[in-house]
């Protein structure tokens, strides 16, 4: 139990800020970082280190004092317990936080044997393989796993963009514009223009013609999946000195509930004003998901240390409640009184 306890206070303190880019920027697939891991990724460690019932189990020597230990206690003890596929995601991702990427595409390995039939982890496995990369190829591998998790869900928004991203990388422009078009009309209005762009471009270099405008299908927001309008207020631009490398997080969690999110991104300063999509790939961790959830919270937050957990001198917009599913974007101002 004291061993839980130790993880999930780091966990929780250091709260590491997800890196994860929208999927259409360059890569929302191309580009994962470090996902956020909050106290629900303590509960899943507890699982894995203890009982309810081992409350009076003997404590360890010594307790972890820094991330670095926490994840190899964490990883001692999943050598005692290799048969919990969640814990090595959270594994996975806590060396993702720590850009211990080849260590990161192990730890994924591990958990997909154990559960080689997840969409989800597939294409997470598909994208460490691509970030342990040195040359951040798509290798045959990653393209495999991509394959198999379409092959089990068809409507897997990120396994079909990085499958694009694969046909481009090999020179196969028209058939990466041939993947990518059907998800036009799976995203919302602000993802498609930024998708078009990029389909546009694999048709030019195919020697094919932009696609036009009348046969974009109309570009909506999937079940799951909830846009964010975020912007700065200009009265407080313009009276408050602002760092030039400061983050911007947007987040939803469950209304009175834990502090931890359900889905969160992370975007530069400069990319205000912004439009970001919420979906179930923005989740922390597997067993909390948007699309499980009748009404979020959302908010933004503007920091300046680039972390997520609210530090001196952060500041938030003014939290929204939004029954799921919505049927429009719900809009921050960061700053407004």
């Amino acid at each position: 139990m004291a061993v839980f306890v130790a993880i999930a206070v780091l966990l929780t303190v250091a709260v590491f800020a997800a890196v994860l880019w929208p999927l259409w920027r360059e890569s929302r697939g191309v580009a994962l970082g470090a996902v956020l891991v909050f106290s629900l990724a303590a509960l899943g460690i507890y699982e894995l280190v203890g009982t309810p019932a081992a409350i009076n189990a003997p404590a360890p020597a010594a307790m972890p004092r820094s991330m670095e230990e926490a994840v190899v206690q964490l990883k001692a003890e999943l050598e005692r317990h290799p048969e919990r596929a969640d814990g090595w995601q959270l594994l996975a991702r806590s060396y993702e936080m720590l850009d211990r990427r080849p260590e990161a595409r192990e730890a994924y390995a591990r958990a997909l044997k154990l559960t080689p039939d997840d969409p989800d982890l597939l294409v997470q496995a598909a994208q460490a393989r691509l970030f342990a990369d040195p040359g951040k190829k798509i290798d045959a591998e990653a393209v495999a796993m991509l394959r198999r998790a379409l092959e089990l869900q068809p409507q897997q928004q990120r396994a079909q963009w990085f499958l694009g991203v694969w046909q481009r990388q090999e020179g196969r422009p028209a058939e990466a514009a041939q993947t990518w078009e059907p998800l036009l009309a799976q995203v919302d209005a602000a993802t498609a223009k930024t998708l078009r762009v990029q389909i546009d471009a694999a048709r030019k270099d195919a020697g094919q013609p932009p696609l036009p405008a009348a046969e974009a299908p109309a570009a909506v927001a999937g079940a799951n999946a909830l846009a964010v309008k975020v912007s700065l207020d200009p009265d407080f631009a313009a009276r408050v000195r602002l760092r030039g490398d400061a983050s911007v997080f947007v987040i939803a969690r469950v209304p009175d509930g834990p502090p931890m999110p359900v889905a969160a991104e992370k975007h530069s300063l400069q990319d205000l004003p912004l439009t970001v999509t919420l979906d179930d790939a923005d989740s922390p961790m597997p067993t909390q998901k948007l699309s499980s959830l009748k009404e979020v919270e959302v908010f933004a937050r503007l920091s300046s240390s680039g972390e997520a957990t609210r530090q001196d001198g952060d500041i938030d917009s003014k939290p929204v409640r939004v029954k799921l599913p919505a049927t429009a974007p719900v809009e921050l101002v960061i700053g407004a009184k």
